[in-house]
């Protein structure tokens, strides 16, 4: 009514019956009908002015990601809009049901924290097939100089190669990854680096733990859910390791399993202190969000306690090559009775400078762990280990069917079940010498198992890998 305020009629019993007392009956009413509304107003904009307060925190607080501001928004009206509690929501106090919310908050803060710690500014971004964005970033900016003791340096020159390798081993094409298979290549002076999502942090348990493998030490039925089908060396000094690994893509069970084939360099014991560097392939469905075959890197000095990680997801391996992309899907892969695809990798202590070195097929340098990251194997190693590995976290209390390998046992041989070959060691004096008295061991045989051999076309070999759950496998 345009802000007027409309009087009734006094009733008969109300009647006025002198001019100036009715119009101070009016006058009245108006005031008291006029404070009220003030008061409404000013109830209304306080708690208007409440509500922006708190979203615009809240905005403040996420600004870096737009996505969690609809989240958020989205948390808010699933709250305002949710059927009537259950019995089991009714019992939560008002104190957990207010935190609840706050907890989620802060976690995806800590997420956004640790993406713009590990995510760094690229000169160049290329979208994979598979969906992964891959940066091209200056190689002094990567994740590795973050660490003290690198801050400010540069990557180092390449070092002396072990005597002995054969140039031609392991060939394969440039584009073995499928992030290049459209011919896209990161400039001279950048590494490619597959940049990590908030969904990738979200499927692990906590930020803390993403990127990095649960705490296990011994090859045997107490090794915490991981169970191995290896090949391996002990008893003297080693300076690096090389082999030939047979590619496939095997099938995980659930995504808190994961497959893998690798070389362990590995010194201390299996206790807190255990050494290791790690390099392969893996399918990890947690890690990555998909079943691809992927090549990876590991590192840790403390028996996988606080130190180490995969591939870049920390201050540690420092990359120099700017045409592989760790973590990066491989293609092809191998398939049951039809072509196979194996990838070859050296890994070796670098002479002059003791840092460890890898290389991947003829002669491409991918990077190097710094020495000052161990404390066992800034000396050398007291082991090597080849072969597979599963998680096997028992699902419905029986065995997992994650497959190890190509999914078949050892005894189907070539283009049937995986395979390692050209297996070697490098000796004090750097030369890559066969890996002497190779032996062979599977924790669990009927489940994945492991048959080695020798000849003159592959040199030291074995067959390995298993499907998991079957009659024989409990």
């Amino acid at each position: 009514m345009g802000g007027v305020f409309v009087l009734r009629k006094p009733r008969n019993g109300n009647k006025c019956r002198r001019f100036d007392r009715c119009n101070t009956m009016r006058q009245t009413e108006a005031e008291f009908f006029s404070e009220q509304t003030r008061m409404r107003t000013r109830e209304r904009r306080r708690g208007r002015r409440r509500r922006r307060s708190f979203f615009l925190d809240m905005i403040y607080l996420f600004r870096p990601c737009s996505s969690n501001i609809l989240f958020f928004s989205l948390l808010i009206l699933s709250s305002a809009t949710s059927p009537a509690l259950s019995s089991e929501t009714e019992n939560l106090s008002p104190r957990n049901q207010t935190l609840r919310p706050l907890e989620e908050l802060n976690k995806l803060k800590a997420i956004n924290q640790h993406l713009r710690k590990i995510n760094k500014p690229s000169v160049k971004t290329i979208h994979s097939p598979d969906g992964d964005i891959i940066d091209c970033v200056l190689s002094h900016h990567q994740p590795a100089f973050d660490h003290p003791r690198l801050r400010g340096q540069m990557p180092l020159d390449p070092p002396e190669r072990p005597r002995g390798r054969n140039k031609r081993s392991g060939m394969r094409p440039k584009s073995f990854q499928l992030w290049r298979m459209e011919g896209e290549t990161c400039p001279e002076g950048t590494v490619p680096i597959r940049r990590t999502k908030e969904e990738d942090i979200l499927r692990a348990n906590s930020v803390s733990s993403f990127g990095k493998k649960l705490r296990h030490f011994k090859r045997d039925t107490s090794s915490n859910g991981h169970e191995h089908a290896v090949g391996y060396v002990s008893g003297e000094k080693y300076y690096g390791a090389k082999a030939s690994i047979n590619v496939w893509a095997p099938k995980v069970q659930n995504q808190y399993e994961f497959s893998l084939s690798q070389i362990w360099i590995i010194s201390g014991s299996f206790g807190n202190d255990l050494n290791t560097i790690e390099a392969g392939w893996q399918v990890s469905p947690e890690l990555y969000g998909d079943n691809y075959p992927r090549f990876f890197t590991y590192w840790t000095n403390d028996a996988y306690q606080a130190t180490g990680c995969y591939n870049l997801l920390c201050s540690g391996f420092v990359q120099t090559n700017s045409q592989i992309a760790i973590g990066a899907a491989i293609s092809p892969s191998s398939s049951y009775k039809g072509g196979q695809f194996d990838i070859t990798l050296l890994i070796w202590k670098d002479p002059k400078h003791g840092n460890w070195w890898l290389e991947f097929g003829s002669g491409i340098l991918v990077g190097y762990w710094p020495s000052f990251l161990f404390t066992h194997l800034r000396e050398h190693a007291s082991m090597v280990q080849y072969g597979g590995e599963v998680v096997n976290s028992s699902p419905l209390g029986a065995h997992t069917s994650t497959q190890m390998g190509s999914g078949y046992f050892a005894e189907e041989g070539f283009t049937k079940s995986s395979y390692f070959r050209n297996i070697q060691v490098v000796d004090w004096d750097n030369n890559l010498v066969p890996s002497p008295n190779l032996r062979v061991l599977a924790d669990h045989p009927n489940c994945y198992d492991i048959q080695g051999g020798s000849n003159r076309a592959w040199g030291n070999y074995f067959y390995y890998g298993g499907p998991g759950k079957n009659p024989k496998c409990p």
